[in-house]
């Protein structure tokens, strides 16, 4: 280990941090061993006196700790057996995805699960967990400090044995020194107690691989399970600490370590769940990645692998699938391994036994196996005997009181506060283990938990019913030192939904859904015989229930606790109102819901099978209220289309707040053609403040915004839109005032606008001039402009061509059309196109009077090697067949980038088809879409472009003739190139160009065919 003269205080390098690039990590292991057995419960270290470190050399030293590790951490334990299996046999590789950087929100685990299956997973790099301290491909730097984050069963611990056994085995990361595990959970029985760094390790018999010159090593701390650490840790406040040899709380020596004040070449990998994330303050973090469960395929994968019966696998699998609920819940591989072991069991059973489809059925499957198992291995017993149900219930207790204060981590004392003798609990932990686990610490001490958060809930949720029906008392209610008073069904329900709907983070909604599971008669008879034996039988209607979660429903304003109520409902077997918002779904009337079919059609949006990419507001309702009510399900998609809905300013702030969301999936909103105004914007920009919005693509054509909108935009909102690649303003009135405010924006480093569209926009030649400008300072990002329908002028044009000619410029597309342009603007174009900086692909300047000799000048630079367009557009140009003799010279000494040619409207007659003939048959010609609409040709014009298609006829695709004087005999010559083998044209349009339906050929291979 890189230790210094222990009396000489380290300085600390400066350490020069990068932003967070966000990772995910989805991992495919087998759920078994996520946690069933902690890593850390594994045989325990066997060196009881540390290594004499001046009688051996520090290889020797490194080769004895690596051996240790493997013997710790080359096995996953699991089942009631504690047979092994090897974790080299079993593991699969993770992978790691972008993501987003900013702290995780405090949402219940099964919300994130909802929100990850709706994520964007179509950008996947696979990267090995080895490889997570790598340098950035995109950034050279280095990673010195890593947090990987996932809910409960996820995969994190045992991603974490899998690199410490890599690197004790030599396989991977050799240039780490010494790696050193120390989970959060055992750093708990620290706590109150006072270690320098070095004493630290050495309680945990850990090498620490002294040399005598002390030369530097790189070494790795990992800290595991950040989330169930119970002291604080005060970055701001704790002193500065620099050397490992003196004593110090473990607060300030975690906060110290992570802050890069002590040891600062070390290595640091932090897990956590993602709710306790922002422990760390991201200055600090140089990778934050993120532990996947399973995506849909992957579901299917596992369960296929588990169950080598293909015919039951696919049973379960479509059972599965016919519940939502349980469907989303096998993201999690412990689910997935819950799920297979109930129903498994349940399809091979010869009783006709009812197949659980809530997850209250699913869990109190899962207890009775797990019972029964218990029993049949160690009393031979069939039946469940009064112990169990008294362990049950003090398991229940603790749960319940552990989960009221946040807590999955166990210590005896929290045990003994519930009536658990410590004997007892290694007993039960040993016979039950897939329900609760002792574990093994690296000291002498003990930890224990349940396997996964669900089951803490579930038991939970147990133990306070049963308060009700054995005691009737609401313990929900109780505080300490407080007379416990009878209470009815009801009472208890409303009361546990109340608490649920309160809790900002949702830690109690899967406890609710189990709660009200219970109190269905058909799941107490499962019960029956291990719990609710005694006390009162009387059956009380849930129908109170029921009205009350529909009235909580119809006055929530929350989604994310409108869709939990709904799974309620669900548990206690009540679909009305989702029956009732389908019918209107199957009729598309959408204006007479009410507030619970509101959230009732949200519900059923969120929960669908079908992924919400794009979310259209016209299919459902066009009102302020309508998207209002709809917010929920527009955060969940990655395109909102809110065109054309009457929306007004009204909506605006709301709107902003949801895709200003950190959950916010929203990479394109469309606002087309709404009355939102300047005041609209104003508000959009107040919701938004303080945050870091994903949208990339933001549509505000026709929305009535002026000159004061386009500062609201420079100052307010586009500095709150980091990742804005598309700007639409179009048909707005900017003028040249708004425009200069825009091009402010444009010049700024921080602007990454690839296509920005001005059409319509009232801009002058001043404007042009300020936004080229503008592209001078920043000429990297814009890829397309859009002017058309504007007045940039030539002096605009020449501003703009200069920007095409810069060396960094990245321009491809330039509409210009109808601009009141001049043959010097192309004289400025052609220039530009001759430049071998140029990257301009695209290029319109239809609707501008250039007549011949624009186009002459134009076609200098369209012959130049350098010239790389694609689409040219001079519809309505004033063009003759002496321009386009010019222009088809020119593309004929450089045909091979032309994809796109549209000369409608223009007096090109049949000789200038001809000449653009010549450069259809030339070998390297790769038009595609050629328009000649109402440009004068004749039957003769049909005639030779027919011959010089027959002679290249490989890449156009859509032909234009509309509009001209063809006539049958015209049609007739073209027939034969449609039906050759080798044409590709898939669209012909012949309008008004006065067929009869005598001309027409049905052997013409045509997906698309206009004749009137």
């Amino acid at each position: 280990m890189n230790l210094p003269d222990l009396n000489t205080p380290w300085t600390v390098s400066q350490n020069q941090h990068s932003h967070v690039s966000v990772k995910s990590v989805n991992s495919m292991l087998d759920p078994i061993d996520l946690k069933i057995e902690s890593l850390f419960s594994a045989q325990r270290f066997h060196m009881n006196n540390f290594t004499d470190f001046h009688s051996k050399s520090a290889m020797e030293c490194q080769q004895e700790y690596k051996s240790r590790l493997k013997d710790k951490f080359q096995c996953i334990h699991n089942d009631m057996s504690k047979q092994s299996m090897f974790l080299n046999d079993i593991f699969t590789e993770l992978y790691i995805t972008e993501g987003e950087s900013e702290n995780v929100n405090k949402e219940h685990e099964v919300r994130q699960i909802e929100t990850v299956l709706r994520r964007k997973t179509t950008i996947e790099i696979p990267v090995k967990c080895n490889d997570i301290f790598k340098h950035s491909p995109e950034e050279n730097r280095p990673i010195k400090c890593v947090l990987t984050k996932g809910v409960a069963g996820i995969g994190k611990t045992v991603s974490v044995q899998k690199f410490i056994l890599d690197w004790a085995e030599g396989s991977a990361n050799q240039d780490i020194k010494f790696v050193y595990p120390l989970p959060f959970r055992e750093l708990n029985l620290m706590k109150g107690k006072h270690f320098s760094l070095i004493e630290l390790l050495q309680h945990f018999k850990m090498e620490t691989g002294f040399e005598g010159n002390h030369e530097k090593q790189k070494v790795l701390f990992i800290f595991d399970g950040l989330d169930e650490c119970r002291f604080p840790l005060d970055f701001q406040n704790n002193a500065k600490l620099r050397n490992p040899t003196l004593p110090v709380s473990t607060d300030v020596l975690l906060t110290n370590l992570i802050s890069n004040n002590l040891l600062p070449d070390a290595l640091l990998w932090i897990t956590t769940r993602p709710a306790a994330a922002n422990q760390i303050p991201l200055e600090y973090i140089d990778l934050v990645t993120e532990v996947r469960g399973f995506n849909d395929p992957q579901k299917e994968e596992y369960l296929n692998k588990r169950i080598n019966d293909k015919h039951l696998s696919g049973r379960i699998i479509t059972h599965l699938k016919s519940s939502r609920s349980l469907y989303i819940m096998c993201h999690i591989p412990v689910f997935c391994w819950l799920s297979v072991t109930v129903l498994e069991r349940m399809f091979n059973a010869p009783e006709d036994e009812e197949i659980p489809k809530t997850l209250t059925q699913m869990y109190t499957h899962f207890l009775l196996i797990q019972t029964h198992a218990k029993n049949m291995r160690y009393t031979k017993e069939h039946n469940p005997g009064p112990e169990d149900e008294d362990m049950i219930l003090k398991l229940g207790k603790l749960a319940f009181h552990q989960l009221k204060n946040g807590n999955l981590i166990f210590y005896e004392e929290d045990l003994m506060a519930c009536g658990i003798d410590v004997k007892e609990a290694v007993v039960y932990s040993g016979v039950c283990s897939q329900i609760f686990k002792e574990e093994s610490a690296l000291s002498e001490n003990k930890v224990y938990c349940f396997i996964h958060l669900s089951i803490q809930e579930f038991l939970a949720a147990i133990y306070v019913y049963y308060m009700f029906k054995v005691h009737q008392i609401n313990v929900l209610d109780h505080e300490e030192h407080q007379e416990l008073k009878e209470t009815t069904l009801f009472e208890l329900h409303k009361s546990a939904i109340d608490q649920a709907i309160q809790s900002e983070n949702g830690h109690l909604d899967l406890f609710l859904r189990f709660l009200l599971g219970l109190s269905l008669e058909s799941n107490q008879s499962l019960l029956q015989g291990l719990l609710f034996q005694s006390g009162s039988r009387a059956c009380q209607s849930i129908k109170e229930t029921i009205d009350y979660i529909k009235k909580m429903i119809e006055e929530t304003s929350i989604p994310e606790k409108s869709i939990n109520l709904f799974y309620c409902l669900n548990e206690l077997n009540d679909l009305s109102l989702v029956k009732e918002v389908q019918r209107f779904l199957n009729s598309g009337h959408f204006s007479k819901l009410s507030p619970a079919q509101w959230s009732a059609l949200v519900f059923v949006l969120l929960t669908s099978e079908e992924k919400l990419d794009v979310f259209d507001l016209k299919k459902y309702i066009r009102s302020d209220e309508g998207l209002t009510r709809l917010l929920a399900v527009v955060k969940a998609s990655e395109s909102a289309l809110l065109d054309n809905c009457g929306l007004t300013m009204r909506c605006c702030r709301a709107l902003a707040s949801t895709i200003g969301s950190s959950s916010s999936n929203v990479r394109v909103l469309d606002l087309c053609n709404n009355s939102i105004g300047d005041k609209g914007l104003e508000l959009l920009t107040a919701g938004l403040e303080n945050t870091q919005c994903n949208l990339e693509e933001l549509r505000l054509s026709y929305c009535r915004i002026t000159t004061r909108g386009c500062s609201v935009l420079e100052s307010g909102l586009l500095p709150n839109l980091p990742n804005l690649r598309v700007l639409d303003l179009c048909e707005n009135s900017l003028r040249e005032a708004g425009i200069k405010i825009l091009a402010n924006y444009l010049k700024h480093q921080h602007c990454k606008l690839e296509i920005l569209r001005l059409k319509d926009c009232r801009v002058t030649t001043q404007g042009t001039i300020a936004i080229a400008s503008a592209l001078q300072s920043n000429p990297s990002h814009l890829r397309e402009l859009d002017l058309h329908w504007n007045n940039p002028g030539d002096g605009g044009v020449e501003k703009l061509s200069a920007v095409v000619k810069h060396p960094l410029s990245g321009l491809e597309t330039l509409w210009l059309s109808y601009g009141l342009l001049t043959e010097k603007s192309c004289q400025s174009l052609a220039s530009a196109l001759r430049s071998s900086f140029s990257t301009l692909k695209a290029l319109d300047l239809s609707g501008n009077a250039i007549y011949d000799g624009a186009v002459k000048m134009l076609s200098h630079g369209l012959g130049s090697p350098h010239c790389k367009i694609e689409i040219l557009r001079l519809a309505s140009c004033e063009i003759t067949e002496v321009g386009v003799d010019d222009l088809a010279s020119a593309l004929a000494s450089n045909p091979a980038p032309l994809r796109e040619l549209d000369l409608r409207q223009n007096h090109i007659q049949d000789f200038g088809v001809s000449r653009l003939a010549e450069v259809v048959k030339h070998s390297n010609c790769r038009l595609e879409t050629l328009r000649l609409g109402d440009s004068g040709v004749t039957k003769d014009g049909c005639a030779v472009l027919a011959a010089a298609l027959n002679s290249n006829p490989s890449y156009l695709r859509e032909l234009d003739l509309s509009s001209n004087e063809l006539t049958d005999a015209g049609m007739r010559l073209l027939s034969p190139v449609l039906k050759n083998h080798s044409s590709n044209i898939m669209k012909l349009d012949l309008s008004q160009c006065g067929l009869t339906t005598d001309c027409y050929d049905p052997d013409c291979k045509l997906e698309k065919l206009i004749l009137y």
